[in-house]
């Protein structure tokens, strides 16, 4: 059961389960897994998501930047966040990096694992955690991991010295007593409202501000909500952690308005504080609708301003790209035709995103990032009904059959949206090995051109399926 430190309670399952997806339907839930080094949080973390991604290590203090990903437990996708290992007795000057990250983890979190380690029931950093953590009233559970035979189970009532209610025990490498620790978790989170969710309005758009560092985020923040909400300095890296500003359009749309720290190319981030903007925003992303990424039009394009875009695509979020600084760019009639040719041809991965130039400092055209955002918002939401897509499909296909050098001939049974933010379409063939990717890319540009996705991606599946009544008659006799 999880319990407050406070006070201990139990937390009953009342409410009706609510399925939740990565992002484009709000927040998810989010769980923190906390412990001094060397407990297996990674190993943990790896076991919950399904995979291997965290780095796992017997050196303690491995890892130092927090790790996040989605997983799903009993229908319920929740984000697991893996922090580094807190014990002040280790000699490491980047520790203060890693006290901040844990505590932010902790504050973001909806529910926290806290790891012990069944070999060492005496260990002081446990003690001191657990201290930091009484004062903090959000659910909680506590396993002893590396109970791997039933003799080390028995020794986790050593651990009930600390005043817990309930203590899972767990072999985190071999996935001893993690179904049962994660029904209990489900059973929490799905019952709560995640923390990004408890301030913004009914109905209105995240739009999460990105860009990499000094590129003047937080100024075009305050010109958005037409107050100082969030701190704005030359100095770069100013803003450290996600910040939301609820506000309203001109035309009343309520928008949800979040400020990140500047994000760096992953080579270069900065051990401590550097890599926790970067995480702090990376999760931003995660619960935005819309990301309106911020380049510094006086600089021109970088390469960090690249990377920045494809996390962008890697999240399926719709995009924005917003040249900000265009006061003071030296310019003639050519200059806007000419830095917008250049930026389509270098970033032509992300051509569908719409380009606004703009002024963060004196409001030039700020006004109008809001109709961009609630535009490409309803494209990402767009649903295009079965039977319409596949009048066009039989079109597209007799324009330009399948052509393939496979001894098989390519044949297109039909096509069906499988999702939205962002759409996401499934052709249904007689074999996609068949299919060339430039036939895939074929389909898509014909889904741009036929229904307005500017500023999303575009994703397309090829799924095997055998023939059946009623499939689309669009294929070539052979």
């Amino acid at each position: 059961m999880a319990m407050s430190m406070r006070d201990h309670q139990h937390h009953e399952d009342t409410s009706t389960f609510d399925e939740r997806r990565p992002h484009g339907h709000g927040p998810l839930p989010t769980l923190a897994i906390v412990g001094r080094p060397n407990v297996g949080k990674s190993t943990m973390f790896n076991r919950i998501i399904g995979r291997r991604k965290a780095v796992v290590h017997d050196r303690p203090g491995v890892t130092r930047d927090r790790n996040f990903e989605v997983a799903n437990h009993g229908g319920l996708d929740f984000l697991v966040v893996d922090t580094g290992g807190y014990d002040t007795k280790l000699d490491d000057p980047l520790l203060a990096g890693v006290f901040e990250q844990i505590q932010l983890a902790i504050d973001e979190a909806d529910a926290i694992l806290l790891l012990l380690a069944v070999d060492e029931p005496d260990h002081p950093a446990d003690a001191e955690i657990i201290e930091r953590l009484r004062g903090v009233e959000k659910p909680f559970f506590v396993a002893v991991n590396k109970c791997d035979s039933r003799a080390r189970e028995l020794e986790i009532a050593e651990f009930y010295k600390f005043g817990f209610d309930q203590i899972y025990p767990v072999a985190a490498l071999h996935g001893v007593g993690i179904a049962d620790l994660l029904d209990d978790v489900v059973g929490v989170l799905k019952n709560v409202e995640p923390i990004g969710a408890r301030q913004a309005p009914e109905g209105s758009i995240a739009l999460a501000v990105v860009g990499r560092q000094n590129v003047g985020k937080s100024t075009l923040i305050n010109q958005l909500s037409g107050e100082t909400r969030v701190i704005a300095a030359p100095l770069p890296g100013t803003t450290r952690d996600s910040v939301d500003s609820n506000v309203l359009s001109p035309a009343g749309k309520p928008f949800t308005l979040i400020d990140t720290a500047g994000i760096r190319r992953r080579g270069k981030i900065e051990r401590g504080i550097e890599r926790l903007s970067v995480t702090s925003a990376l999760m931003s992303l995660r619960r935005a609708d819309v990301a309106a990424l911020v380049i510094d039009a006086a600089a021109g394009l970088t390469e960090q301003d690249a990377h920045i875009a494809g996390f962008c695509i890697e999240e399926g979020i719709a995009t924005m790209l917003l040249l900000n600084k265009w006061d003071i760019v030296e310019k003639d009639h050519r200059t806007a035709d000419v830095f917008m040719k250049k930026l389509r041809d270098e970033w032509g991965f992300i051509n569908y995103a719409p380009i606004l130039t703009i002024s963060g400092l004196t409001g030039q055209r700020v006004v109008k990032i809001f109709d961009m955002a609630e535009r490409i918002d309803a494209n990402a939401r767009r649903r295009i009904g079965t039977h319409e897509l596949n009048k066009r499909l039989e079109e597209w296909v007799g324009s330009r059959p399948p052509t393939t050098s496979h001894a098989k001939m390519p044949k297109v049974r039909f096509m069906t949206q499988t999702g939205t933010q962002p759409p996401t379409f499934t052709m249904f063939v007689n074999d996609p090995d068949c299919f060339h990717f430039s036939y895939r890319r074929y389909i898509m540009n014909r889904l741009r051109e036929a229904y307005d996705f500017e500023g999303v991606p575009v994703k397309l599946n090829l799924r095997r399926n055998a023939p059946r009544a009623g499939d689309l008659q669009i294929n070539p006799k052979s």
